[in-house]
């Protein structure tokens, strides 16, 4: 078996009673010498204090985790560490991370694991070492509890919502470039005037006065009830005692809810008796922000099960069956202890990829528990099944439930023609009835609210029932393929800043309404007018990106700043190289199929297109500007 070597090795982070060492990190955005994707590269070595364990050993022990580990062979300690910081990467939440590789040094090996969070990348790296050793010194590791508070991390980051990863995965594995707008909060599909801005569901084509008036829902509940869609009938009141007064005129049981609002928040439904109008008017009363002013809905309660039917673009494209959060007696456990077992489940570890998040205990809770005359320390019988809370709010631990096969026609084309009233890509229309596979013209159907930018995991990841693949639907009302999320890229690696407005002024009195971006290490421009250069040589090219009327971009990527700061986007449609080093040459890699490569060695050039090859050596006469000036020329 080989072996690192260890000659020459500097303890750089151990600590003396390590056996490996981690050092000089470095955090990529996208493509790099190393890998053709974010990664997260740092250098490993073995320290000289004392030997490691035999590889199998260590294997043993991950394998408790990770099963098919076991079925690998490695050559190296180094091998194993980076396949090991690859699983652990994907935080058991199913996350897309599965590329690494590693380059072997005299006295170390650079690893590279792929990455989208760098803090968290990180972390994951010094999960991973920290096992490691105590593997070594065969001692106990928490390792759930480390990877729990990385899951933690992770979650709270601008990646880890539900709905921006799935949409942020969905157009990974499509080929859409996508990155985060740090100043914006914002992200960004597509490129130049081919993007779309937005986050979660909610996008800059869409109306935000649309979106504004989804909020107000006593007044989204009189415009559909105008257009004559079924909502329940109700009033808006301002105090508890107008409250008690339309809870008489139209009967109980009521539903409460403040106008303003979210996820569920203050709402209580099936509301029986003068004492729970009390109760609700309160919760939906703290639900109110404090700089808006008191105004709750209280409207007939429809009795039946709660749904989300979504639509995109104006079409229908799921449903999905929301139950409250509950618990099954089992005749020795209270009902706070069933909660608790229920919360250690993993696909309620409240993830951007588990199916249910973990039941919340909260003041409504206690008191529809009061209303079953139970509380938090009840003990329930053997099979006996609890609901926790009147309302299916999926937030706070309730069920999905996949009913997109079993919605009756008449409400397809109901929820479809709500939609259309909307400037809004997505929308979310929250219903009741008994029976979804029932017409709503004849059953007791009800529109309860209607939910601009809603969130899409109950769909794509129910807790029963098979998957709705919404961010596919979502990313192609933009983009029917990679390509139109795409302008052409023209990557150097070395250009003046002269020849590149050399270039800019060839293509405008061509194309003169073209809009062209273009940077190198000596300037930055769009079009004829200079603009301010970054240090930051990335944000220069994201900058350029983030123009919404970029009809070209033309880029230097040289040996230097591929080593410090690598790529920021993938896919080329012209590469050319001037006498490339070794590291410029991975540019290649980067060239989109069928598309140009131009290579200058010395005097000899090598002209690469749709799978043919030229090769000729420059004229005297002749320069490398005029060889690959009609090759721009022929992509525009």
């Amino acid at each position: 078996m080989v072996q690192e070597q260890t000659t020459d090795v500097i303890r750089i982070n151990a600590r003396r009673t390590d056996i490996f060492d981690i050092f000089n990190f470095r955090y990529y955005i996208g493509p790099n010498p190393y890998l053709d994707t974010g990664a997260l590269v740092f250098d490993f070595a073995l320290t000289e204090y004392q030997d490691p364990l035999p590889i199998e050993d260590y294997v043993s022990i991950i394998s408790d985790f990770y099963p098919h580990l076991v079925e690998q062979k490695y050559q190296l300690y180094a091998d194993l560490f980076a396949c090991v910081v690859a699983e652990v990467s994907k935080l058991d939440m199913g996350l897309h991370f599965h590329l690494w590789s590693i380059k072997p040094y005299s006295s170390y090996v650079r690893i590279s694991i792929q990455a989208l969070h760098e803090r968290t990348a990180k972390a994951v790296v010094y999960l991973v070492w920290d096992w490691f050793e105590s593997i070594t010194q065969d001692e106990y590791f928490p390792f759930e509890e480390r990877l729990i508070k990385l899951q933690n991390q992770f979650r709270e980051s601008v990646y880890g919502g539900p709905t921006v990863y799935a949409l942020w995965q969905t157009a990974y594995q499509q080929g859409i470039p996508t990155f985060y707008l740090w100043e914006e909060g914002l992200m960004q599909y597509g490129y130049g005037k081919k993007q779309v801005r937005g986050i979660a569901t909610s996008f800059d084509m869409d109306s935000h006065l649309d979106s504004e008036f989804t909020t107000r829902k006593d007044d989204c509940k009189e415009f559909l009830e105008r257009l004559g869609f079924p909502v329940p009938n109700g009033d808006i009141v301002t105090s508890e005692t107008a409250a008690l007064a339309v809870a008489k005129e139209i009967g109980y049981p009521v539903a409460i809810k403040p106008v303003v609002g979210h996820k569920g928040i203050g709402v209580t439904a099936n509301v029986h008796s003068s004492r729970e109008l009390q109760s609700a008017y309160n919760l939906a009363l703290l639900a109110i922000p404090k700089d808006e002013s008191i105004r709750i809905i209280v409207e007939e309660s429809i009795s039946g099960t709660d749904f989300r039917l979504l639509c995109v673009n104006g079409k229908f494209v799921a449903a999905t069956e929301r139950r409250p959060p509950s618990v099954v007696g089992n005749g020795y456990s209270t009902i706070r202890e069933l909660i608790r077992r229920e919360n250690r489940k993993p696909e309620r570890r409240d993830t951007p990829t588990s199916p249910m998040s973990k039941i919340v205990i909260d003041q409504a809770m206690e008191l529809y528990l009061d209303e079953q005359r139970l509380d938090l320390d009840s003990i329930i019988e053997r099979d006996r099944h609890i609901y926790l809370s009147k309302v299916a709010n999926i937030s706070s631990g309730g069920i999905s439930i996949n009913a997109t096969h079993k919605i009756h026609p008449d409400n397809i084309i109901l929820a479809q023609e709500i939609a259309q009233h909307f400037r809004l890509t997505c929308l979310g229309i929250d219903v009741i009835t008994k029976n979804i596979s029932h017409s709503w013209q004849f059953s007791n159907f009800a529109i309860l609210e209607i939910n601009a930018a809603p969130g899409i995991l109950m769909h794509l990841n129910p807790a029963i029932g098979a998957s709705v693949d919404v961010p596919a639907y979502i990313l192609s009302t933009f983009f029917q393929s990679s390509q139109d999320a795409k302008i052409p890229i023209i990557t150097f690696n070395k250009i003046s800043f002269a020849e590149l407005q050399a270039i800019i002024d060839h293509i405008l009195f061509k194309h003169p309404h073209k809009t062209i971006g273009a940077v190198c290490r000596e300037g930055l421009c769009i079009n004829r007018s200079e603009k301010v250069l970054s240090q930051d040589y990335n944000r220069n090219i994201q900058t350029l990106f983030r123009h919404p009327q970029l009809d070209l971009l033309i880029a230097e990527y040289s040996e230097d700043t591929l080593e410090a700061e690598g790529m920021v986007y993938q896919g080329s449609n012209i590469v050319i190289l001037d006498n490339p080093t070794e590291t410029e040459m991975i540019l290649l890699r980067d060239a989109i199929d069928g598309w140009i490569v131009i290579i200058q060695q010395e005097n000899n050039i090598s002209i690469q297109h749709k799978g043919l090859i030229e090769d000729y050596t420059l004229a005297e006469d002749e320069d490398f500007f005029s060889v690959y000036l009609p090759q721009i020329d022929s992509i525009l």
